[in-house]
Parts: C-alpha cells; structure tokens; sequence
C-alpha cells in the first residue's frame, strides 16, 4: 500500500517549423479566399472559414505540446497532452526492465544501438535529457525523458547500478 507515484509536466519548446507550418496554413485560408473568389464567388469565403475551423481544432493543437511523466513505484506512463487540453497515451514500460539510464551524449550509451528513438524531452540545450534503454515489443528503443531531481531520486531506488547521472 505505500506506493510511490511522482507526475511530471515537460513542456516541449517551439519548433523552427512550427511557425512554418501556422503561416503556411493562414497563407492557404487567405489563397483559398482571394483566389476562389472569382470562380466560385462568396462560396469561396465559407470554405476558407470552414478551413480555418478545421486548422484551429486540428492543426493548431498539435502543435502546442506537453509531455507528463507518470512514475508509480518501477512503472513509467508517458502521455502527450495537446493545447493543455487533450491527452494521448504515448507509452508505458518498467523501468527495472530497462538495460540503462544515463544522460543523453553520456560515453555509457555508446555501445548501445536502439532500432528506435522516442524523443519527449522539451528540446531545450539546457535541459538534462536522460536517454532510458529498453526493450518494447521486441525491439530495442532508446527513450529520452527529462526528469527533474525528484523523479531521478525515485528512479534511482529502482534501478540502482543500472541509473547513472555523469
């Protein structure tokens, strides 16, 4: 009865082309607008609004990204949560399963070659990324996470020899 549960908000950090992607939508509202106006009319406004709607509950969303990690005692949940209002379950694995944790560029993952990479750290240089090796549905994947020091604390009861902080 005395488990330990730790939740994690990572905020992801803008993209370069996340702003690509945001003027490159506007820029096909506005062209479907102006440019159907001759040959369709008004009609041309209401598919322009009718697209706009469909890029601000679609597009936009996704774009406005937070990663939650969730540790109950060895179990890791990572869900992706879009426009701080909807939630997808991205992956969850023990952590004692995994072969090693270390920081992200550490020489100990050099001998380490994952068929995979999950990327849900926030991209930030600054940022301790840690890189977890494991092993999901029979391939070997390398997961990056950034914990902060008290979900490194409650990993390191779990792991011990196996977690490494450089």
């Amino acid at each position: 009865m005395n488990d330990a549960l730790y939740e994690l908000i990572v905020t992801r950090k803008q993209r370069p082309y996340d702003l690509v992607i945001r003027i490159l939508v506007i820029l096909f509202i506005v062209a479907v607008a102006l440019l159907g106006m001759p040959l369709i009319g008004y009609l041309s406004f209401f598919i322009a609004v009718v697209i706009a709607m469909i890029a601000y509950y679609f597009i936009f969303p996704l774009l406005n990204v937070e990663y939650e990690y969730i540790l109950l005692n060895h179990d890791m949940q990572i869900d992706v949560i879009y426009n701080k209002s909807r939630r997808k379950s991205k992956l969850n694995f023990d952590i004692q399963g995994a072969e090693i944790i270390a920081p992200k560029g550490s020489p100990r993952l050099n001998s380490f070659h994952p068929d995979k990479i999950y990327d849900y750290s926030s991209g930030n240089a600054s940022g301790k990324t840690y890189a977890v090796m494991t092993s999901l549905d029979q391939k070997n994947v390398c997961i990056y996470i950034e914990p902060d020091e008290k979900m490194i604390h409650q990993m390191k009861q779990w792991m011990g020899s196996k977690m490494y902080q450089d």
